[in-house]
């Protein structure tokens, strides 16, 4: 893994096909992102639920506007995602003890685009209640042999996946947010000093980068299972400890499952076998081991679990018109449509989808506005 300016620079899975370059973001229509539901309201609850459509408005700011115009708390409107601020995106919203005649105080106009009342539903949303994200990608002044390597590199992606990285957005503009999460792994004193919020940005930024680290060491493998891999079930996300590769190799052959990297915790299990080897190793080199990793994650509080390698490219659309390339596709929850784009481009500079100054292009688990390292 190299490294470009204290960031990672994660290798591609399809390095072997020339990138198309382009500019992406060139206006917020370039990057369109609609919440897939994971349920619609029942019509019975406490808890009114709308669909928004928004520009150039980041979740939080949506929440203090909704919170501002129909007087609510904060505290009283749920969402499943936070989506990126320089775009437009669409996404559910619930509020509790909300009247439907309060949502009309909320106001049309060039940041928010559109409002629809759902209904009624038990419970609020939180994060993680949807189905995934579908994006609709403009990419411009693409190179001329894009007609050539769009299509062969989309094939791999959907046929491998994609590489499910973390994007360098959490590692702040200068890539140093793992190295704080590092130290405070080793320094209980630290750790007691800052919230618990902040203290979990940190080490979420340390757990995230081990992962991307992980699987940079299985790129070219991360569609298969070894003996000793925590496979994930593509259907319903349960977790099981591959015995035999021979057996499960058809079924991640049909993508009904995936091997996993480890975010590791005070519960999440570590791989055996060869692929427990490769976790040892990364986590070596970054001068830690599995003991301290897991003592530390009980400390602070956090269990952990296992993500995936590689995530389904489904519901893909592509068209090319002169140097413009426009995509469509849907992805899982919690992963990043910058990890098409990089694959696409393969540019790594500022305002590639790689750069930690470009949005996330899916979600911002954690927050959207990272702690300076100069604020601690």
């Amino acid at each position: 893994m190299e490294h470009m300016n204290g960031l990672a620079i994660s290798p591609y899975l399809t390095r072997e096909i020339p990138g198309i370059g382009g500019r992406i973001r060139v206006a917020p229509e370039d990057f369109r992102v609609e919440e897939q539901p994971l349920y619609l309201p029942c019509g019975v609850g406490e808890h009114l639920y709308i669909k928004v459509t928004k520009r150039l408005l980041s979740t939080p700011d949506l929440v203090k506007l909704i919170s501002n115009a129909m007087g609510l708390k904060a505290k009283a409107i749920g969402t499943a995602g936070l989506k990126d601020a320089r775009a437009v995106t669409t996404q559910m919203l619930s509020l509790h003890l909300a009247k439907p005649e309060q949502v009309d105080r909320l106001k049309t106009g060039e940041r928010v685009l559109s409002i629809e009342i759902l209904g009624y539903h038990r419970n609020r949303l939180r994060p993680g209640h949807h189905a995934g994200n579908r994006f609709h990608l403009v990419i411009r002044d693409v190179s001329a042999h894009a007609s050539v390597s769009v299509p062969s590199i989309l094939e791999v992606l959907q046929r491998r996946g994609v590489p499910n990285y973390f994007g360098p957005q959490r590692q702040g503009r200068g890539g140093a947010n793992y190295r704080i999460g590092a130290a405070l792994l080793i320094n209980e004193a630290k750790r007691a000093s800052m919230s618990r919020a902040k203290r979990l940005w940190y080490l979420h930024a340390f757990q995230a980068y081990l992962f991307n680290r992980i699987l940079a060491k299985r790129i070219d493998s991360l569609d298969r299972v070894f003996a000793g891999d925590w496979a994930v079930k593509t259907a319903t996300g349960a977790c099981f400890q591959v015995e035999d590769e021979r057996t499960e190799q058809p079924r991640a052959d049909r993508f009904e499952i995936s091997p996993t990297g480890i975010l590791f915790g005070s519960r999440a299990s570590w791989a055996g076998g060869e692929p427990g080897r490769i976790e040892e190793a990364a986590t070596a080199e970054l001068g830690m081991t599995k003991d301290l990793l897991t003592h530390a994650a009980k400390a602070c509080g956090f269990r952990g679990e296992r993500r995936a390698l590689r995530i389904p490219l489904k519901h893909l659309d592509w068209s090319l018109d002169g140097s413009v390339l426009t995509l469509t596709f849907t992805l899982p929850p919690g992963s990043y449509a910058t990890n098409v784009l990089r694959e696409l481009m393969k540019t790594e500079g500022p305002g590639s989808p790689n750069h930690p100054s470009s949005p996330s292009g899916g979600e911002v688990v954690e927050s959207t506005k990272p702690v300076s390292p100069l604020e601690i």
